[in-house]
């Protein structure tokens, strides 16, 4: 019989690298911490493709690690085999499959967008490895290598990516309904999760966490529990940050397992019109104070994110033009599919200095920069969709700006092309009304709690699944989203 839990709050420390927490969530999900010379070690040594020697340095240190530390060095080992999974092909490889596109493409052509940083790779106890979207991820970044393309097609982005009808409308209803939140549809949701015949032993039990909604105030009500498979669950608090339904069934031999949650509920667009000259420095209460702050690894005040904010900044001191040019610099950096998060050390980092990220890493840096300058900023994410059929994993976030309160904010879809410029700046302070937000925040324990590293330690889109002899990861499961508009009442 499956109990409701209480969540329990936890602030993560200042830290180098995070896993997971000492029992519960154990070394689950980023918050066991450490900073002794050894894991630094570690860390860097798998950031710099020394796998070999992390490897050494864990093997040397875990029988006099402290217990913290042998979940941190564990965790780093089985960072490494992710990052193998990410990094997967050679220089011919990465040819080959640039060719599919572009069939004459030379060595020297190959050589020079290489030398461009346009294609990511890692060197791996000193074999070079390409990551495997990187040949994809090419025609993202350069429009060089577009122009070459035999065969171009559209990229598959989301129809709200771009100007439509739906920001105009959003807009003209906040303005003349004098509100923030506008336009609410009923939705009917349903999320399925399949795991692999055979990827656990017949009889044993498999846990799943399916990603689930909170209410959010104008953004997201009225969520009511349709049905679940199997039909006995368990629905985190609605205070859970990430939020989930927890389901399990036993494994039957050569059969997948399916998990599947059924919900409705109502999805508002948000619309914020801002007067600059009313925008006051916000008043830094106990409440906001922790979305001003660092939050390693993620959200960390380095040294080059102090230098590229003073350059974007500049002597600006009013909040709202002081988030609007960090809103165009971090917009400015171009969107490419992405590793898994769990295997980046501090992802802000990485965004300000890999020449792409996407949404969650572009989302992560604006949150970096903003608290920085004394703007509280937070994360929301969890499944964008659309008036077609397009749907998708999306982050983005929220800033606070007074005297409005908090805000939406959208980097990635970032500016719109539009000639009014409130539809171009639709998604600072606005949002679509085509989006759940199932996390309030990014790398919270899970409800009830995960035995085992958890598949993304950082966001919780997809879900989550385990059993009693560790983690599923997410090449031993997929996963499915549907949405079905109803009928307003």
């Amino acid at each position: 019989m499956l109990l409701a839990i209480a969540c329990i709050a936890m602030a993560l420390p200042t830290t180098l690298f995070a896993v997971g927490q000492s029992g519960s969530d154990a070394v689950a999900m980023g918050a066991a911490v450490s900073d002794s010379a050894v894991v630094r070690d570690v860390v860097a040594r798998v950031d710099a493709g020394d796998f070999a020697g992390a490897e050494a340095a864990i093997a040397a240190a875990l029988a006099d690690a402290s217990a913290r530390d042998r979940e941190v060095l564990a965790y780093q080992r089985e960072r490494m085999r992710r990052m193998r999974m990410d990094f997967t092909l050679d220089a011919e490889a990465a040819k080959e499959r640039i060719r599919r596109q572009v069939p004459d493409l030379t060595d020297a052509e190959f050589a020079r967008w290489d030398a461009e940083g346009l294609l990511e790779r890692m060197d791996i106890d000193g074999e070079r490895l390409y990551f495997s979207r990187a040949p994809s991820n090419l025609f993202r970044l350069s429009a060089e290598a577009r122009a070459r393309r035999a065969d171009p097609k559209p990229f598959r982005d989301s129809p709200l990516e771009s100007v439509h009808p739906h920001h105009a409308a959003v807009i003209a209803a906040a303005h003349s309904q004098d509100s923030n939140s506008v336009l609410p549809q009923r939705w009917r949701i349903t999320q399925t999760l399949t795991v692999d015949a055979d990827a656990v032993p017949a009889g044993e039990t498999i846990r799943a966490w399916i990603p689930y909604p909170r209410e959010i105030p104008g953004q997201q009500q009225a969520i009511t529990l349709v049905s679940s498979t199997p039909a006995a669950h368990q629905l985190a608090p609605a205070s859970t940050l990430q939020r989930t339904i927890y389901l399990e069934q036993p494994a039957v031999a050569g059969e997948k397992a399916t998990f599947q949650v059924s919900y409705e509920l109502d999805i508002s667009a948000r619309h914020f019109e801002v007067d600059p000259e009313r925008v006051v420095p916000a008043e830094i209460t106990p409440e906001l104070a922790p979305f001003v702050a660092e939050r390693a690894p993620h959200l960390v005040f380095t040294d080059d994110l102090r230098a590229f904010s003073r350059k974007v900044v500049g002597d600006e001191t009013n909040p709202w033009r002081i988030a609007q040019k960090l809103y165009a610099a971090v917009d400015a950096i171009p969107w490419a599919g992405a590793r898994e998060y769990s295997t980046i050390s501090n992802i802000s980092d990485y965004a300000l200095h890999a020449g792409h990220a996407d949404c969650g890493q572009q989302t992560l840096l604006l949150i970096a920069l903003l608290r920085l300058n004394g703007i509280p900023a937070r994360w929301q994410s969890g499944m964008m969709f659309s008036p077609g059929t397009y749907w998708n994993l999306h982050d983005w976030g929220q800033l606070y700006i007074a005297p409005y309160g908090w805000m939406p904010m959208d980097v990635t879809f970032g500016r719109l092309d539009a000639g009014d410029p409130t539809v171009a700046g639709f998604y600072l302070g606005g949002l679509d009304g085509y989006r759940i937000a199932f996390n309030d925040d990014y790398g919270r324990p899970l409800v009830p709690a995960k035995a085992h590293f958890r598949s993304e330690t950082v966001d919780l889109q997809r879900g989550e699944v385990e059993w009693s002899g560790g983690n599923l990861y997410f090449d031993q499961w997929d996963y499915d989203f549907e949405f079905e508009a109803l009928p307003q009442p």
